[in-house]
């Protein structure tokens, strides 16, 4: 059975930084493509970034310079480093393995407010 699972989301004021991090089991992880996604009230889940098997990396336009995604295939987990927090980065964030199916994590919040 497939899992992934989040952890590291809080509150935090802006400026502020938080390491989230994703631990999969069930799947061979360093094949997969992994992506961290996430979705703001009322709005469409969206790419935040991604990581390849080969550690190439995507960022949304609005994350550049600011977040850091990484994996380490010997822990099976993907993290999400992210700095300079903004207001309009408050959402849950989700995990994403993709190969031949994709999963999904359960979630975790992130606020970001003074």
């Amino acid at each position: 059975q497939v899992q992934l699972v989040e952890s590291g989301g809080g509150l935090v004021q802006p400026g502020g930084s938080l390491r989230l991090s994703c631990a999969a089991s069930g799947i061979i992880f360093s094949i997969h493509i992994m992506g961290w996604y996430r979705q703001a009230p009322g709005k469409q889940r969206e790419l935040v970034a991604h990581i390849n098997s080969g550690g190439s990396t995507n960022y949304a336009d609005s994350v550049k310079g600011r977040f850091t995604i990484s994996r380490d295939n010997a822990k099976n987990t993907v993290y999400l480093q992210m700095n300079n927090l903004k207001p309009e980065d408050t959402a849950v964030y989700y995990c994403n393995a993709r190969w031949s199916a994709a999963h999904w994590g359960q979630g975790t919040q992130v606020t970001v407010s003074s």
